[in-house]
């Protein structure tokens, strides 16, 4: 009876791991992870690998290589996130968007 009040664990979002911090946007095009847990792993790995197909398909489509759609696509994620969201700079420190 316990087991059917019980509510599902919901996995976390790419949102809520912005809100808490526990990702941020680098300009490589990829999210990289500040908090060392599975769940944020997971989630990181999960975009990532979602991201990296989506410059494949569109550096395939522009003749262009992958690592330039990359990197463009990191220019524009890093630019567009939101206030309290956190960015990688090109120096390689986290800073929190104002």
């Amino acid at each position: 009876m316990l087991l059917m009040l019980s509510t599902p664990v919901m996995a976390l979002t790419l949102q809520q791991a912005r809100e808490q911090g526990k990702v941020g946007e680098t300009f490589s095009g990829y999210i990289a992870a500040r908090s060392n847990d599975s769940e944020t792993a997971a989630l990181v790995a999960k975009i990532n690998q979602a991201r990296a197909e989506s410059y494949r398909q569109l550096a395939a489509q522009n003749n262009v290589p992958q690592e330039d759609v990359a990197r463009l696509a990191g220019s524009k994620l890093v630019e567009r996130a939101k206030s309290g969201e956190y960015v990688r700079g090109v120096n390689g420190l986290w800073v929190q968007k104002h």
